[in-house]
């Protein structure tokens, strides 16, 4: 019977999809059926159902409208009474509206601050043809802004982040009456467990010492203990406040950017021939024989481009930190490409806005994707490393920590 009921929904689904509108009309079936599950789960009892495990009473719908970039979605909202969980609330109507309106916020900000109408109206219409008023913005700002302080400074402490992966993009924010570029700096890490988590993230001028300091300092009051490796790029920043709060951690430095940092040294004609090189010299699992290969390609490449010699001499070897470690955690650690999927779900949002009107609006919507990001690693169960691969791991070992005084930034 319940695969039968499960056919019949399909076959409903699908044929709101073909209709005109078919994308809203298909978001606001999925809708309903994902709120009469949570419905159920709520109460403990299906319509209608007799049972001892009932916690609450159906009491008919609310009509309720959700804004996103495909439309406005209509939909009933099923209340309860009597429950002893409290009232009813979509969790996907949360979930999905915090990007939304930090989306909203940022753009009407933009129209307060006398940006061009025109430009916030093209911005509006892209994500559905909405308006704020003014106490609207305000409200939904504070809202936001309290939702997502309580995130960023939950307790760490009661578990171990082994791993910890680093990375900054930049945006454009007006700041005293200038558009200046600022650093968004993200921190992720993977617990004792295999999870990955978004642990914090910030607006700063730049990638200094300071500001990177600061977020490691942050980490270790709300109780960040158990840090065994550091996933970055080799900006000087990076380096020097590692130094300061990660002493005796283990630091390796990310492929993708030493790789791109490497191929900006060569023409583009000789691009194709260094890139298959370096494939070479990092197909080993051995650090020693990647340590082999990269002396004799930077004594092949020194006498035309030094740069590239000089690089591989001095900047392989931070790059092979997780060669002793087993094949599946070594591939998703050598590298912040986990982070840099992050960036660009950071980049879809925020180009749509394109100029910030303060740093506060950049961190609202930033912190509202991240914070989306994380609640959607949580739901989805799976771990991002198979930890009981490093049973028995001895961590000083298998991780060989370079001095960080030695990882020069050449780029």
């Amino acid at each position: 019977m319940a695969k039968n009921d499960d056919n019949r929904l399909m076959r409903d689904l699908q044929g709101l999809f073909l209709k005109k509108d078919g994308v809203k009309a298909f978001l606001e079936g999925v809708l309903k059926t994902v709120m009469e599950s949570e419905v159920e789960q709520h109460i403990g009892a299906t319509p209608y159902e007799r049972t001892h495990k009932r916690s609450g009473y159906r009491a008919g719908t609310k009509p309720r409208t959700l804004k996103t970039r495909v439309g406005e979605l209509s939909f009933d909202v099923p209340q309860v009474r009597k429950s002893e969980a409290g009232p009813y609330h979509p969790s996907l109507f949360a979930r999905w509206q915090r990007s939304e309106r930090a989306l909203l916020v940022a753009c009407a900000e933009m129209y307060f601050q006398g940006v061009s109408t025109r430009r916030v109206n093209e911005v509006l219409d892209a994500m559905g043809g909405m308006t704020l008023s003014a106490g609207q913005v305000s409200r939904i700002a504070a809202e936001l802004d309290e939702k997502l302080d309580t995130f960023r400074s939950r307790s760490l402490a009661g578990r171990e982040y082994p791993f910890l992966i680093i990375d900054a993009r930049y945006e454009k924010v007006r700041v005293s009456g200038h558009v200046v570029s600022q650093a968004v700096l993200v921190a992720t890490g993977v617990d004792s467990l295999g999870s990955r988590e978004v642990l914090d993230w910030r607006v700063a001028d730049s990638e200094s010492e300071a500001t990177w300091g600061e977020l490691f300092r942050d980490l270790k009051d709300r109780g960040l203990r158990g840090a065994k490796l550091v996933v970055s790029d080799a900006h000087k920043g990076i380096q020097a406040a590692m130094r300061r709060y990660f002493q005796g951690v283990a630091w390796q430095r990310c492929r993708v950017h030493f790789k791109r940092e490497l191929f900006k040294k060569v023409t583009w004609r000789r691009y194709k021939e260094l890139a298959a090189d370096i494939r070479t010299v990092f197909k080993p699992e051995e650090r020693v024989e990647c340590l082999r290969r990269a002396e004799e390609t930077a004594a092949k490449w020194e006498k035309r481009y030094p740069k590239v010699a000089a690089m591989l001499r001095e900047g392989l070897e931070s790059c092979l930190t997780v060669c002793a470690l087993p094949a599946g955690i070594r591939r998703k650690l050598n590298s912040t490409n986990m982070l840099e999927r992050v960036m660009k779900e950071l980049k879809a949002r925020t180009r749509v806005v394109g100029i910030f009107p303060n740093r506060a609006s950049c961190e609202r919507l930033v912190g509202a994707r991240l914070l989306e990001l994380n609640e959607a690693w949580q739901v989805e169960g799976r771990r991002y490393l198979a930890m009981e691969q490093l049973e028995g791991v001895e961590y000083a070992k298998a991780l060989r920590v370079t001095d960080t005084k030695r990882a020069k930034d050449v780029a």
